[in-house]
């Protein structure tokens, strides 16, 4: 069983910072892509960032510049820094890993809230 643990979320004050981490478990073989996705209230799941296996970071145009995105693959972990957040940025985020298996793994979501 596969299971993907999201820590880091919170509340902070605009122009904060926050760092989300997301560790996956079991027997998950083959990682490919690593990347988050987050949902405001009342609004669909969208894309933030992700980086495949060997390749570089792809992020959405609302947090160009303002989040990374990175990976460790010996700990089968991603890590999203947000920086200069900004109200609209609060939302659930979710950690989303692919397999070159085509399996499709989600996290339970981390609430990140920004206070203007």
């Amino acid at each position: 069983q596969v299971r993907l643990v999201e820590s880091g979320g919170g509340l902070v004050q605009a122009g904060g910072s926050l760092r989300l981490s997301c560790a996956a478990s079991g027997s998950i073989f083959s990682i490919n892509v690593m990347g988050w996705y987050r949902q405001a209230p009342g609004k669909q799941r969208e894309y933030v960032a992700a980086m495949a296996s060997g390749g570089s970071p792809n992020y959405a145009d609302s947090v160009k510049g303002r989040f990374t995105i990175s990976r460790d693959n010996a700990k089968n972990t991603v890590y999203l820094q947000m920086n200069s957040l900004k109200p609209e940025d609060t939302a659930v985020y979710y950690c989303n890993i692919k397999t070159l298996g085509r399996y499709d793994y989600w996290g339970q979501g981390t609430q990140v809230t920004v206070s203007s």
